[in-house]
This record gives structure tokens, C-alpha cells and sequence, in this order.
């Protein structure tokens, strides 16, 4: 099994997934600043629910595009390991089938040779 890398380049950064939201215009840092100084607790604690959930959902469908390569990556694997194992014992047991035949189809043809013999 490989071992898997530590940083997953298919996992965006933060400051990839708002790099498209940053050539928005925006109103001027100054004005932001002075807003976000004046707001009370509930006030940020309300914008740090809603940025919360707005990165995660910006981030879930990436996780989940990722997540399911990694399990096709990894089925793939297992899948050919298993159809290696049951090839295998598939064709060791049909050379087991056909020997047996073989044998069963000499032995009927002696004992048929013998007995025009006598």
C-alpha cells in the first residue's frame, strides 16, 4: 500500500478557496475596520458562526471530490489484489478439473481397449 503524503495538494488552502472572492470590490478596509471595531459580541460571534459555515460548505465539496478519489484509489487497489487471489485459485482449481478428467478419460479408455481385448 502506498504511503500516503502528508500535505494533500488536493485539499485547498483558506486563502485559495476566498482567493476568487477577493477580486470582488469591496468598500474600503478603513470603513471595515471601523465597523467591525464598533460591533458587541453577539455581533462577531454571529459573523464567526456565519464565516464558519460559509467555509465549510465552500470546503465540503472539495473534501468530498477528494474523499472519493481516494476510495476509488483505494478499491482499485484492493479489487486487483482480489481478482489476482481469485485468479489464482480459479485456475488451480480447473487444472485440478481437468486432470481428474483426464485421468477418469484414460482409465475408461483402458478399461474399453481391455475389454475388446478379450
Amino acid at each position: 500500500m502506498k504511503p500516503q503524503p502528508s500535505f494533500d495538494a488536493s485539499i485547498p488552502v483558506l486563502t485559495e478557496v476566498f482567493q476568487d472572492q477577493s477580486a470582488r470590490p469591496t468598500p474600503p478596509a478603513a470603513d471595515d475596520a471601523e465597523a467591525v471595531a464598533s460591533w458587541a459580541e453577539p455581533e462577531m460571534a454571529t459573523l464567526e458562526q456565519r464565516l464558519c459555515a460559509r467555509i465549510l460548505q465552500q470546503l465540503q465539496g472539495r473534501v468530498d471530490v477528494a474523499l472519493e478519489q481516494r476510495l476509488r484509489d483505494g478499491m482499485e487497489e484492493a479489487l486487483q489484489h482480489a481478482m489476482a487471489g481469485l485468479t489464482s485459485e480459479i485456475r488451480r482449481s480447473l487444472q485440478q478439473t481437468i486432470e481428474k478428467i483426464v485421468v477418469r478419460a484414460v482409465a475408461q479408455e483402458l478399461t474399453h481397449l481391455r475389454a475388446l481385448k478379450k
